[in-house]
């Protein structure tokens, strides 16, 4: 049968399917016999009910079922005969009675769209080189030592010391609070607290509070007035002044423990001591960085692509990875322990836009990976599962963890495609070196 694609626009599509409603009687004589062996009537024992009425209990739901499944049918094999690169599933419209001899059905598609590609040769993108030096490693030894600290009562000596002469509170310390807030005389939600801990200079509590803070000893109170900024997230304090009074019940000085073979053997060094340890520490800094700097390419080289590419986006592929967002953040949520996250209303518009890059990106990787051969193989995805590994204790337990599910394999595919697809762009592209510190590194979007 002759068919006659209709063009609708960009991407949209329309064909019209005919087909004989005594074509279908065959199938449905078979369901209607299926279903009435299961089929209960009173007086009649179970696979012995009239056809006659078999077919009036289910012959229209019958009929409807069979008409739409053999117009999914003729539309599949006309896009199979056609070539026709779907982008997702038709939208089957009815057009005939439902007793009607001759069956029509109208099919809404997408198509794939064309993807050009542009010229990455006038692209370009920075790949960022660190080197982690000594005083690297004394940073991120000295993040581990915070993880460990303790505190001690200003003054009182002890066995690491008195923290110094000086009683009052510095930056540094820990304080042990009462406080009581009022504004126009009026105590508020939330102004009063007792024992409350923080430590000076953190940033937990707003500067005027830390200030008046500053300098008072265990047993001192202290009057001030403070400030809520406007978007406070106390909604009902925010732009107002209240006034505080505080009163100090402990000031406790830092104790950082010493960087030695005890403190590595705390960190699970148990031979080589600090060497060793700081050794450790420069391999994890060194994977840390590779991992950034793949990261900062990988996200240039993708936007690089979303912006010097052309295509249309197929709107029912961008529906679907709405849907796919919303109900990864409504797993999410569930995993949070959000109250009713199964029933909670999350809008799909809100992820339109990353949706629609998303199905952009996706695209243009597909068809990059076919022109260009870059599919990952067997060898990379092995050599990347190998090097996950080898940061584990146990790497071959990790290896057989891996290959032993699909789901997991396939990401560490897409992983090593985004890898050849990251390679060839730089390769085409005018890739710019900077050298920057890890601190700099790390303060990068």
């Amino acid at each position: 049968m002759a068919v006659q694609i209709e063009n609708l626009g960009q991407l949209d599509r329309k064909v019209t399917l005919e087909f004989a409603r005594a074509d279908l009687a065959k199938a449905k004589e078979a369901r209607l016999a299926k279903l009435g062996k299961t089929m209960k009537v009173p007086g009649f024992r179970p696979g012995k009910v009239p056809k006659n009425m078999v077919e009036k209990q289910y012959g229209m739901q019958v009929d409807f079922e069979l008409q739409f499944d053999k117009a999914s049918e003729l539309f599949y094999e006309l896009a199979r005969n056609e070539k026709i690169m779907l982008a997702g599933q038709p939208r089957l419209d009815p057009k005939s009675e439902l007793d009607a001899d001759t069956v029509v059905f109208d099919a809404y598609f997408e198509v794939l769209p064309e993807v050009k590609i542009g010229d990455f040769s006038k692209a370009e993108v920075t790949k960022y080189t660190t080197d982690i030096s000594d005083a690297e490693i004394d940073r991120a030894l000295d993040v581990l030592r915070k993880q460990q600290v303790h505190y001690h009562p200003r003054g009182e000596a002890g066995e690491h010391g008195d923290g110094g002469a000086s009683p009052v509170a510095q930056a540094g310390d820990q304080v042990v609070i009462d406080f009581v807030g009022k504004i126009d005389d009026i105590e508020f939600a939330g102004g009063r607290a007792e024992n409350f801990e923080y430590v000076l200079g953190e940033g937990r509590m707003l500067p005027e509070f830390e200030a008046a803070t500053l300098g008072l000893k265990a047993g001192e109170s202290k009057s001030f007035p403070l400030s809520f900024p406007a978007d406070y997230h106390g909604k009902d304090v925010a732009g107002k002044t209240a006034d505080f009074t505080i009163t100090v019940k402990s000031v406790n000085w830092a104790h950082l423990p010493v960087v030695d073979d005890a403190f590595a053997l705390s960190l699970g060094v148990t031979e080589g001591g600090v060497a060793k340890m700081r050794e450790e520490v420069k391999v994890n800094l060194d994977r840390e960085t590779k991992r950034r700097i793949t990261s900062l390419l990988k996200g240039e080289v993708m936007d690089k692509l979303n912006s010097i590419c052309e295509l249309d986006v197929p709107k029912s592929l961008v529906t679907q990875e709405q849907e796919r967002m919303v109900e990864s953040a409504r797993q999410d949520l569930i995993q949070r322990g959000i109250p009713n996250a199964k029933d909670a209303p999350i809008p799909a518009e809100m992820f339109a836009e990353q949706a629609i890059k998303r199905v952009r990106l996706g695209l243009i990787l597909s068809d990059l990976v076919k022109q260009q051969n870059l599919a990952a193989t067997a060898d990379q995805i092995k050599a990347e599962i190998d090097e996950q590994a080898a940061t584990y204790e146990d790497p071959k337990e990790v290896v057989r963890w891996f290959y032993s599910n699909p789901s997991r394999l396939k990401d560490i595919e897409n992983m090593v495609l985004e890898d050849n697809v990251i390679k060839y762009f730089t390769s085409q592209a005018k890739v710019i070196d900077k050298t920057i510190t890890f601190e700099e590194l790390s303060k990068l979007n």
